[in-house]
């Protein structure tokens, strides 16, 4: 009886033991998800700001009727540029997609490239892009200063420049659409501005 009893109590000495060994492994867990701040696009400083209109452009969409890119429009829109040599671009095709299903008629997404038409025909077909107005104009890609692809600009209803940046992730594209509902140019920007957070951290010493 003596060998039982002790028997029973290590086994709940063990218990005990793992239970805090959980406990504390879940807190750290907690801390880690509140000291990782979220990747948001990487936001450049050429091309129109932050805030400032739109250029207005008047284009012919590959894929249907003509698409007017700037001023006033019945929802926000969200320009994508991409290339069909982009390897990132053709991964964040059903992002796009899932995108645009979600949001219906709340947010257009506008696909924007140059070159060949052929060539992005054949894209469009193989990547089943039809559904999205697809336009090429070089003139757009340097109204922006696009220099790398994938990138993207996120325009409000009156065709302002709400958010842009390079976009490598699900994560970085919405980041654009979380910058826009809390108002502000980026979400680095906003973190930089909460007392704590890493980013701000970084830039205290900065400064």
């Amino acid at each position: 009886m003596n060998a039982l009893g002790i028997s029973v109590v290590l086994l709940w000495v063990a218990v005990i033991v793992l239970a805090l060994l959980v406990w504390a492994l879940s807190r750290q867990v907690g801390v880690l998800f509140e000291r990782v701040a979220p990747m948001g696009a990487l936001v450049t400083d050429a091309g129109p700001a932050v805030g400032a209109p739109s250029p207005s452009f008047q284009l012919a969409s590959l894929t249907g009727a003509p698409v007017a890119i700037g001023g006033a429009s019945a929802a926000p829109t969200l320009l994508f540029f991409l290339s069909p040599t982009c390897p990132v671009c053709k991964k964040l095709l059903p992002v796009l997609k899932s995108l645009r299903a979600d949001e219906g008629r709340q947010l257009g997404v506008v696909l924007a490239s140059d070159g060949e038409p052929d060539q992005q025909r054949s894209f469009i077909q193989a990547q089943r892009l039809e559904a999205f107005p697809y336009v090429l104009s070089t003139d757009l890609g340097m109204a922006y200063r696009v220099s790398k692809l994938p990138y993207a600009v996120l325009l409000d209803a009156r065709g302002t420049v709400v958010a842009k940046g390079l976009i490598n992730s699900r994560e970085q594209l919405d980041s654009l659409l979380n910058a826009h509902d809390m108002q502000v140019s980026s979400i680095q920007g906003y973190l930089s501005q909460v007392p704590g957070s890493p980013t701000s951290e970084v830039t205290a010493k900065a400064a």
